[in-house]
Formats: structure tokens, sequence, C-alpha cells
């Protein structure tokens, strides 16, 4: 699938913390990638098992029923393949261990896009605080382009003991709820994904969810035009150095010409008779 003039993708994979983080965030993008003929695969880092206030509820079974629900939401969206890396819900940090876990993923899946949470969202307006998983899943892939999947150096029991080669996408879109680079129009997948959504029975009972999800999606699309989209920050991983000096100067802020001031003094000419 053509992205743009100069990015082809053929396999995305999208990496996320918990059951319907890539749901809300980026699941419009994947079916519309998936019925263009890209292979999707979701990487889920945590396995959902904190996401309940149900006190009869045990982290063992809301485990299973989220892992099951993910598994539906990803058929719906038309994604290839759903791993499913099992730290723990709620405690996930960006430590060895859980970046070892993703960079063996982007190796063994060889993404040409990756799309994820952004790590630097903090809150969102007046009403909502970032999860902190969210920002350590950002943060692990982060580490996961540079240096942990892409360096032979970094993890090299990875490609010495599993024949595991190192692998840097083309792309990393992140998750944008302000500033973007690319605004992708879904306005043909909606339904697909509020069906996705609506897969996460344990999470959403309130049916107001779905008009935040559209009422978001509207706002993102506006700027073009759009009925509903999803933005991104873009980073562009196989620029040339000489595209990233023309991206750098588009990006520079222009220096603005400073007006001319005319005086409102009348110039005094000779010494005022007495």
């Amino acid at each position: 699938m053509r992205f743009d003039e100069t990015l082809e993708i053929d396999r995305a994979m999208a990496i996320y913390a918990h059951p319907d983080d890539a749901e809300f965030g980026m699941a419009g993008t994947v079916a519309k990638w998936a019925k263009a003929g890209v292979r999707v695969t979701y990487c889920m880092v945590t396995n959902g098992a904190s996401g309940s206030d149900d006190p009869e509820m045990t982290r063992a079974r809301l485990r299973d029923t989220r892992l099951e629900e993910q598994r539906e939401a990803a058929r719906i969206l038309g994604v290839a393949e759903v791993v499913f890396l099992d730290f723990e819900d709620g405690y996930l940090e960006p430590t060895i261990d859980v970046r070892r876990a993703v960079a063996r993923q982007i190796r063994i899946h060889r993404p040409d896009a990756i799309l994820t949470m952004d790590p630097t969202l903090r809150f969102g307006g007046n009403f909502y605080v970032n999860h902190p998983d969210h920002i350590a899943a950002g943060e692990v892939v982060l580490r996961s382009v540079n240096p942990d999947a892409s360096t032979r150096q970094m993890f090299p029991e990875l490609w010495r003991d599993e024949r595991l080669e190192p692998h840097k996408p083309k792309a990393l879109f992140l998750t944008s709820f302000g500033a973007s680079d690319a605004v992708i129009d879904v306005t043909a997948v909606i339904d697909l994904k509020i069906a996705a959504i609506r897969a996460h029975r344990s999470q959403f009972g309130d049916p107001g969810v779905e008009e935040l999800v559209r009422g978001m999606m509207r706002a993102a699309g506006k700027p073009k035009g759009y009925a509903y989209a999803e933005a991104y920050r873009v980073i562009r991983l196989d620029a040339s150095f000489a595209e990233r000096a023309r991206s750098a100067a588009r990006r520079a802020p222009r220096a603005r010409a400073r007006p001319a001031v005319r005086s409102t003094r009348t110039a005094r000419r000779g010494r005022p008779r007495r």
C-alpha cells in the first residue's frame, strides 16, 4: 500500500499496552490498511488484568476475558495476528525484559510501519490523565526503534541464538490528539472501529463511549474536511540526510519581518522662538 509518494507499507505492527488501546487510538487506520492489503500485527504488551473495579473479579479471570475480547476486536478489523506479551497490567515499566520482548517481535515481524502511543502525552484536555502503562509502552517502542531492534550489538542473543536479524521500520506513527503530521481519513471504516470497541464488553457498558469516540474523530478530521479521521505524529526513519535537512528547514520557525515604525513626532527644525 502506498501511504504517500515515498512510503510503501506492506507490513504494519501496532504496539500498545492494554486490550482496547489500539481500538481507541488507531483502529480506523488498522482497518483501512488491512482492507488495502497490509498485513497488520497486534502486539499487546500487558495482560489487561487490572481493568476492573468489580470486587468479585479476579485478575486471572479478567485476563482471560480481555484477551478473548481483544482477539474478537482484531478479527473485526482484519488484523492478521495478535501477540500477547503478558506483562502485568498496571506495573509496566521500560525494563530490559520488556524492551527485549518488544524488540524480538519487531525483528520477527519486520514491519514497515509501527503504530504506537505517544509517550510524551501526560494528560488530555482538562479531563484525562494518561495511564503510566501507555507512557511506558510508547517509551519501549522508541527504545526498540533506536537501539534495541535496529542495532546488532543490542540484545546480541536475539541474532546469535534466535537468528533474528536487526530491523528498523520505515516509519513510526505516534497517536496524536493535538499537533500532527498526518491525518488519515477513516470515514469508510468508522463502523468497523466502533464494532471493535464494542467487542471490549468488560470495559464499555456506557453508550456514551461511542459518541465520545465519534466526537474525537470528527475533531481530528475537521482541519482536512474529513467526516472521521485519526491523527499521528510521523517519524520517517528511512529518510536520507538530504530529506531530513529539508524537513528540518520546513519545521524551522520563520523570522517575521518587523514592520517599519513611522514616528508620530514632528521633527523640530531649529529652536522655537521665545
